[in-house]
């Protein structure tokens, strides 16, 4: 028999597993279980304990057996795989960049990771994330210029910086370049 603390740990792992094996985004475990996103978003990072009635409606939602949740798996290989053609991409944040969202979704506002490909002179510039958020970057290929608050410092490649991401912070493209960035919300 498991100890409160390791179910705690198992339940938000199951959960997630459990929604990604049936292809459902949060918003359509939400509707189908009748909780709300932010609480199945929660409750999938391990920050909130959901009551009996809030994961009995997920296990019907995502038909998954209620007790199968609190058993630990056996251990098996597995890997996840994102095809680079399905990896989620968008140019309209900056000017001459193009970002490719590499971490889950359901990691936005936690744990974010980019990759990101600057045009000569393309910029990419951020107002303050939450209060002690940070950023690690690490240059690819060509050169940034990386502005946090009065900091500023130039990078070439194979450089990496930290530095505070809840302060104005901006990455320029001193010539065409490819970037690696971790974002991390405290």
């Amino acid at each position: 028999m498991q100890d409160d603390q390791q179910i705690l740990e198992l339940l938000p792992v199951k959960l997630r597993e459990a929604r990604r094996a049936q292809g459902l985004s949060l918003d359509a475990v939400a509707k189908l279980s009748g909780v709300s996103r932010s609480m199945v978003s929660q409750i999938e990072r391990g920050e909130s304990s959901p009551t009996i009635a809030t994961l009995w409606n997920l296990t019907r939602a995502l038909q998954v057996d209620f007790a199968g949740l609190l058993e630990e798996a056996e251990a098996a290989d597995k890997v996840e795989v994102l095809r680079a053609t399905d990896v989620p991409a968008f140019d309209n944040m900056g000017q001459g960049c193009l970002i490719r969202i590499l971490s889950p979704p359901e990691e936005a506002g936690g744990h974010e990771v980019y990759d990101i490909r600057f045009e000569a002179g393309g910029h990419l510039k951020s107002q303050p994330h939450k209060r002690g958020a940070g950023e690690q970057l690490t240059v690819l290929e060509g050169a940034v210029r990386i502005t946090s608050g009065a900091a500023v410092k130039e990078l070439a490649q194979g450089d990496t910086a930290r530095y505070a991401a809840d302060v104005a912070h901006a990455i320029e493209a001193v010539e065409a370049a490819r970037v690696f960035l971790i974002v991390k919300n405290a």
